[in-house]
């Protein structure tokens, strides 16, 4: 004689609590991936940028002064040089300072990757032509000759 199968219900609660884990965890690394590709951008590289441009201002600024000083000491014939410092780096990164005509007047641009900044050289810009480029690297010169180069 067959006896009667009696089934219990299954109990599926280890289950339920393992995907529930699986889940939960899957959802946290999604949300940290997301983290780490944003958090670079908003909490490094943005302050950094704001950074460089304001030492890019105060590098051009530096530059303008130094060449309008050499040029209300130069002599009406003759030649005079200088050598000056700028800091080697900025927040990390090379850039570069360029002196010469922006549209209708003088000015100096300082820039290092998609950040740049431009400073108007004061007092001298309609009277005495200057040109050149340098970088943050080593020593730079400032050189005026009464002949022109």
């Amino acid at each position: 004689m067959m006896k009667p199968c009696i089934t219990e219900p299954m109990n599926d609660e280890g289950v339920t609590r393992l995907m529930e884990y699986i889940i939960i965890t899957g959802v946290l690394l999604v949300l940290m991936i997301v983290m780490m590709v944003t958090i670079n951008a908003t909490i490094m590289e943005g302050p950094a940028n704001k950074l460089r441009y304001h030492a890019f201002v105060d590098i051009g600024n530096g530059v303008s002064t130094r060449i309008v000083d050499l040029y209300v000491i130069a002599p009406g014939n003759g030649t005079i040089a200088t050598k000056f410092d700028i800091p080697d780096e900025v927040a990390g990164r090379d850039y570069f300072v360029d002196v010469g005509m922006t549209g209708a007047s003088q000015a100096i641009e300082v820039y290092g990757g998609s950040i740049r900044s431009r400073v108007a050289i004061a007092g001298i810009g309609a009277t005495k032509g200057v040109v050149g480029n340098t970088t943050g690297a080593g020593w730079n010169m400032i050189q005026y000759d009464s002949k022109g180069f």
